[in-house]
Protein backbone atom coordinates (compact mmCIF):
# COMPACT_ATOMS: atom_id res chain seq x y z
CA UNK A 1 0.00 0.00 0.00
CA UNK A 2 1.50 3.41 -1.26
CA UNK A 3 -0.18 5.45 1.20
CA UNK A 4 -0.16 4.94 4.77
CA UNK A 5 -3.54 7.46 5.91
CA UNK A 6 -6.21 5.45 6.00
CA UNK A 7 -9.76 5.64 6.71
CA UNK A 8 -10.98 3.89 9.75
CA UNK A 9 -14.56 3.43 11.43
CA UNK A 10 -14.48 3.50 15.57
CA UNK A 11 -17.32 1.80 16.86
CA UNK A 12 -17.44 3.63 20.57
CA UNK A 13 -19.27 0.65 22.36
CA UNK A 14 -21.54 2.50 25.88
CA UNK A 15 -23.08 -0.64 26.93
CA UNK A 16 -22.99 -4.10 25.85
CA UNK A 17 -26.33 -5.51 26.88
CA UNK A 18 -28.25 -2.52 25.30
CA UNK A 19 -26.90 -2.80 22.44
CA UNK A 20 -25.73 1.20 22.86
CA UNK A 21 -23.09 2.16 20.20
CA UNK A 22 -22.36 4.30 17.93
CA UNK A 23 -19.75 4.79 15.26
CA UNK A 24 -17.10 7.92 14.05
CA UNK A 25 -15.13 7.90 11.02
CA UNK A 26 -12.09 8.99 10.82
CA UNK A 27 -10.00 9.99 7.69
CA UNK A 28 -6.40 9.97 7.03
CA UNK A 29 -5.38 7.91 10.26
CA UNK A 30 -1.64 7.07 9.87
CA UNK A 31 -0.49 3.40 10.34
CA UNK A 32 2.84 4.21 12.03
CA UNK A 33 1.28 5.23 15.19
CA UNK A 34 0.99 2.64 17.91
CA UNK A 35 -2.04 2.03 19.39
CA UNK A 36 -1.46 3.81 22.73
CA UNK A 37 -0.71 6.97 20.27
CA UNK A 38 -3.95 5.96 18.89
CA UNK A 39 -5.95 5.24 22.34
CA UNK A 40 -4.63 9.01 23.16
CA UNK A 41 -5.84 11.04 20.11
CA UNK A 42 -9.80 9.39 20.47
CA UNK A 43 -9.56 10.01 23.95
CA UNK A 44 -8.85 13.75 23.36
CA UNK A 45 -10.83 13.80 20.63
CA UNK A 46 -14.46 12.15 21.75
CA UNK A 47 -15.26 14.80 24.18
CA UNK A 48 -14.76 17.25 21.66
CA UNK A 49 -17.50 15.85 19.22
CA UNK A 50 -20.63 17.72 20.17
CA UNK A 51 -22.43 15.52 17.38
CA UNK A 52 -22.30 12.60 20.08
CA UNK A 53 -24.53 12.59 22.98
CA UNK A 54 -22.77 13.42 26.38
CA UNK A 55 -23.26 9.90 27.71
CA UNK A 56 -20.64 8.81 24.98
CA UNK A 57 -18.46 11.68 25.20
CA UNK A 58 -17.68 11.36 28.76
CA UNK A 59 -17.40 7.59 29.23
CA UNK A 60 -13.80 6.10 29.76
CA UNK A 61 -12.63 3.65 26.83
CA UNK A 62 -9.66 1.83 27.29
CA UNK A 63 -9.40 -0.52 24.68
CA UNK A 64 -9.51 -1.38 21.25
CA UNK A 65 -10.53 -4.14 19.40
CA UNK A 66 -11.32 -5.19 15.53
CA UNK A 67 -14.78 -5.47 14.50
CA UNK A 68 -14.53 -5.92 10.68
CA UNK A 69 -12.01 -5.83 8.59
CA UNK A 70 -12.80 -4.54 4.41
CA UNK A 71 -13.45 -7.39 2.00
CA UNK A 72 -13.42 -10.29 4.67
CA UNK A 73 -16.88 -12.02 6.92
CA UNK A 74 -18.10 -10.22 9.37
CA UNK A 75 -19.45 -11.31 12.43
CA UNK A 76 -23.04 -12.45 13.33
CA UNK A 77 -23.17 -10.62 17.03
CA UNK A 78 -24.30 -7.33 16.34
CA UNK A 79 -22.12 -5.25 18.79
CA UNK A 80 -18.81 -6.74 19.19
CA UNK A 81 -17.65 -10.60 18.88
CA UNK A 82 -16.98 -12.32 21.95
CA UNK A 83 -14.23 -14.76 20.34
CA UNK A 84 -10.58 -14.49 18.79
CA UNK A 85 -9.66 -11.54 21.38
CA UNK A 86 -5.70 -12.77 21.13
CA UNK A 87 -5.81 -11.79 17.65
CA UNK A 88 -8.39 -9.12 17.29
CA UNK A 89 -7.53 -7.18 20.96
CA UNK A 90 -5.11 -4.42 19.82
CA UNK A 91 -1.82 -4.59 21.79
CA UNK A 92 -0.71 -0.83 23.37
CA UNK A 93 3.01 -1.34 22.13
CA UNK A 94 2.41 -2.25 18.50
CA UNK A 95 1.23 -0.13 15.66
CA UNK A 96 -2.27 0.16 14.12
CA UNK A 97 -0.58 -1.56 10.74
CA UNK A 98 1.00 -4.18 12.62
CA UNK A 99 -2.05 -4.82 14.57
CA UNK A 100 -3.85 -5.60 11.16
CA UNK A 101 -5.19 -2.17 10.89
CA UNK A 102 -5.83 -1.65 7.00
CA UNK A 103 -8.05 1.00 4.99
CA UNK A 104 -11.92 1.02 6.14
CA UNK A 105 -11.08 -1.41 9.13
CA UNK A 106 -14.18 -0.96 11.45
CA UNK A 107 -12.66 -1.16 14.93
CA UNK A 108 -14.45 -1.48 18.46
CA UNK A 109 -13.41 1.28 21.30
CA UNK A 110 -14.82 0.20 24.90
CA UNK A 111 -14.56 -0.22 28.12
CA UNK A 112 -12.23 -3.72 29.45
CA UNK A 113 -14.35 -3.79 32.83
CA UNK A 114 -17.10 -4.05 30.58
CA UNK A 115 -16.43 -6.45 28.10
CA UNK A 116 -14.95 -8.69 30.60
CA UNK A 117 -18.71 -8.52 32.40
CA UNK A 118 -20.39 -9.13 28.88
CA UNK A 119 -18.23 -11.87 27.82
CA UNK A 120 -18.43 -13.83 31.18
CA UNK A 121 -22.46 -13.51 31.16
CA UNK A 122 -23.47 -12.06 26.93
CA UNK A 123 -26.88 -11.42 28.25
CA UNK A 124 -28.75 -8.54 26.24
CA UNK A 125 -31.74 -6.44 27.77
CA UNK A 126 -33.95 -6.04 24.87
Amino acid sequence: MASKEVTITVRLIRSFEHRNFKPIVYHGVNLDQTTKEFIVFLKQDIPLRTSLPPPFRNYKYDKLKIVHQAHKAKTNELVLSLEDDDTLMLKEDSTLQAAGIAHETEIAFFREEDYKNYKANPISSW
